[in-house]
């Protein structure tokens, strides 16, 4: 069974992270499913909208770490950039359900879906520079949009995670539900949007988008640029061996 579950009906596109013995962590394989998906649902025409989803007990543990030492995204080319450009530019409405772990790429994808429901687990982080890498998926621009400086910085520097209602305060998420609950409401939710007019819902969500969307990618580019030129050096080495070692990793002389 596929890593990424891709279902149509009525008009939604439900794509289903479907790798839960590894935490829903996401390989460059995945990642450019989800890109296909993605382009696919772009051009069909009976596709109004899209769902992403996990299960109710994760959403994502973020990249799988060894498949993404094995397949570093050192280039804008790689999966996936592919998967972050296609869902920033994605024309249709995204909803997510949430619950559980949403660790790096598990948060920072879904401040391009439009509307986010998450369960009363959900736990968000962002622990890129615990990794000694950099944000991506434009964040560095977004977060402190949504979440005012000072709480991106927080996020961002020291990367803890934050809970679902913390998530609600600053606007990551629309609602906070039971675990088991939240992907029937995004679903609903999704119905919802499908029987309204796409070309008002297209127009409506290129105009709430349109001011920024230049920046958006301008930002991802330039993130990429230096996430891949991170990779290769000492800290990112560290914190990946520790992590692979099952071990803490040591900063002291770096």
């Amino acid at each position: 069974m596929s890593d990424i579950l891709e279902h149509i009906e009525a008009g939604v596109m439900t794509l289903t992270l479907n790798r839960v013995d590894k935490k829903n962590s996401i390989t460059s394989a995945m990642y450019g499913l989800l890109a296909d998906s993605l382009a696919k649902a772009k051009e069909d025409t009976s596709v109004r909208v899209v769902v992403i989803q996990g299960h109710a007990t994760i959403f994502s543990a973020g990249n799988d770490i060894a498949d993404f030492l094995h397949r570093p995204p050192t280039t804008g080319e790689a999966p996936v950039f592919r998967f972050l450009h296609g869902i920033a530019a994605f024309p249709k409405p995204i909803v997510a359900a949430v619950c559980g772990p949403a660790v790096g790429i598990g948060t920072t994808m879904l401040f391009h879906c439009d509307l986010v429901y998450a369960g009363d687990n959900a736990a968000f982080a962002m622990p890129f520079v615990n990794l000694g890498i950099v944000p991506e998926a434009a964040s560095s621009l977004l977060v402190p949009q949504m979440f005012g400086y000072h709480r991106a910085a927080e996020a961002l520097l020291l990367g803890e995670p934050f809970m679902a209602e913390a998530a609600l305060e600053v606007g990551l998420v629309n609602k906070v539900l039971p675990p088991t609950e939240a992907n029937d409401y995004a679903q609903n939710v999704a119905k919802k949007l499908a029987a309204k007019p796409l070309s008002s819902i297209v127009e409506t969500k290129r105009l709430l988008k349109m001011g920024q969307m230049d920046a958006v990618h301008a930002r991802m580019d330039e993130e990429s640029v230096i996430f891949g030129r991170m990779l290769g050096e000492p800290a990112a080495k560290e914190a990946f061996g520790a992590f692979m070692e099952k071990r803490r990793p040591d900063f002291s002389k770096l």
